[in-house]
């Protein structure tokens, strides 16, 4: 295979990684990550330098303020790690499509609602101690706080996803088309 085609075929790839960063259950960095470290096979690693290093802790900083924004933001409510843990647990059932199904958009709505009724759920259940109304306020807030935060998280992790693209296409032009 041409290295030009590898090259276009590893930007759709990682143009790709930049939608799964801010949606999600598609695959994000990871997928801009292995696509740099085929280049880097492809090209006996000769032109990846300190860009290559900046992309990788740029992804990897993504990733962890992904998790990050979700915490914080559930801290910012008073939220407890019960609400976390929910909001998980949610994520993998609605993305499963354990949750009731869904007239119209199947995982995708799953990975939105699911969260939110998971960190709902874990909230409600760790404030056993609260009488019923404040109790259903504090896990309706939580659940808001755990899946804005996340949402945060995401947009911020596109963003970085995307300035890790445009880093490794900046840094490897010249090697595919000569300038």
């Amino acid at each position: 295979m041409s290295l030009v085609i590898l090259y276009w075929v590893l930007i759709v790839v990682m143009l790709v990684g930049i939608v799964g960063a801010v949606v999600p259950g598609i695959p994000g960095p990871s997928l801009i990550l292995v696509s740099i470290l085929i280049w880097g096979f492809a090209t006996g690693f000769s032109g990846i330098g300190w860009q290559m290093a900046v992309v990788v802790i740029v992804l990897f900083l993504s990733a962890a303020i992904e998790f990050l924004a979700g915490y914080w933001g559930a801290k910012q409510v008073g939220a407890s790690n019960w609400s976390q843990y929910g909001a998980v647990i949610g994520m993998v059932f609605g993305f499963l499509g354990l949750l009731p199904a869904l007239p119209i958009g199947g995982p995708l709505v799953g990975l939105l609602v699911g969260p939110f009724l998971g960190a709902f759920v874990g909230e409600f259940l760790y404030r056993k101690e609260m009488e019923l109304v404040p109790r259903s306020k504090l896990s309706l807030k939580a659940s808001l706080a755990v899946v804005i935060g996340s949402l945060v998280g995401n947009l911020i992790e596109g963003i970085l996803a995307l300035v890790a693209v445009l880093i490794f296409i900046f840094a490897t032009w010249g090697q595919v088309y000569g300038g």
